[in-house]
């Protein structure tokens, strides 16, 4: 086989450019396998010089059904990356390998792709091609038994891949067309309002902390005696908190229910929201 041909075999396997092929053949004095690792190395030395670097944009990739869904967010440094063919299968077959491994990083780096490459290798292998930094951000699977999953995407990019990706996890026995369409509606109600937590007490103790500091020093110089301060600092809190958590969240379709009163209306005895997740490219 001559070098020419090599090269062509090493741009084939690794998607690598001409240049990097050439040299790698010729620095392994045209062993193939030496010259993938060569490339493997030189990837790895691309890539880590790249990690400094921002990475605000990319997709989330949803994977799953009813009984198991997934979510993954790969991040690249700018939406033309996000939306190249080599960026887009990668994360497709990504998704569905981590819906496979239960978001399992661990697991998922050491899995292997479709190329034969590991998820690992894969990534810094496109990290090479595409030239920018690449990351996997956020993951997250719901597999609870007795639960129904639902999922929103919006801002599709291509098929399971989105710029925010929501999953909803509900506990029920009732399979009805009813539960369906709330999973759905419930989906794109968290889309739209972010909600923090499930429920006011939920709500993370240091977010907490920081909106009441944020209140104290709105009020500390009003003037008004500190009974009133504090009648007003509870009022903004409790409505904070209520703003802020599923449940007592105003439902978006009928703003002057909360989310529990639609879960109510619904009659169905075992319904009960068990967890959601959203995640947004950027935020």
């Amino acid at each position: 086989m001559s070098d020419i041909e090599k090269v062509k075999q090493l741009r084939e396997a690794t998607g690598a450019g001409f240049k990097d092929c050439n040299l790698a053949v010729k620095e392994s004095g045209g062993d193939l396998d030496k010259a993938v690792e060569i490339l493997r190395v030189k990837g790895i030395s691309k890539a880590s010089k790249k990690m400094s670097r921002d990475a605000k944009e990319g997709v989330i990739a949803t994977s799953g059904d009813e009984n198991k869904i997934s979510l993954i967010e790969i991040n690249c440094e700018t939406d033309f990356v996000a939306k190249n063919d080599d960026f887009v299968s990668f994360a497709k077959e990504l998704s569905e390998l981590n819906n496979q491994n239960s978001s399992d990083l661990d697991r998922l780096n050491k899995t292997n792709m479709s190329n034969g490459q590991t998820v690992e290798d894969a990534l810094v292998s496109l990290i090479s091609k595409m030239g920018e930094k690449i990351t996997v951000g956020k993951v997250k699977t719901f597999n609870k038994p007795s639960t129904k999953n639902f999922n929103y995407l919006h801002t599709v990019v291509k098929d399971n891949l989105s710029k925010l990706s929501v999953i909803v996890s509900l506990e029920t026995s009732d399979d009805s067309d009813a539960v369906k369409s709330f999973g759905k509606q419930l989906s794109m109600h968290i889309a739209a309002s972010n909600p923090l937590a499930l429920n006011p007490e939920s709500i993370d103790k240091d977010v907490i902390q920081k909106e009441q500091d944020l209140v104290a020093e709105e009020l500390k110089n009003s003037g008004k005696p500190d009974d009133i301060i504090q009648k007003i600092s509870l009022g903004k809190m409790n409505k904070f908190k209520d703003d802020n958590a599923l449940l007592t969240q105003a439902w978006v379709m009928e703003p002057k229910k909360k989310v529990h009163d639609i879960v109510k209306e619904l009659n169905i005895t075992d319904l009960k929201i068990n967890d959601f997740y959203r995640i947004k490219i950027g935020e």
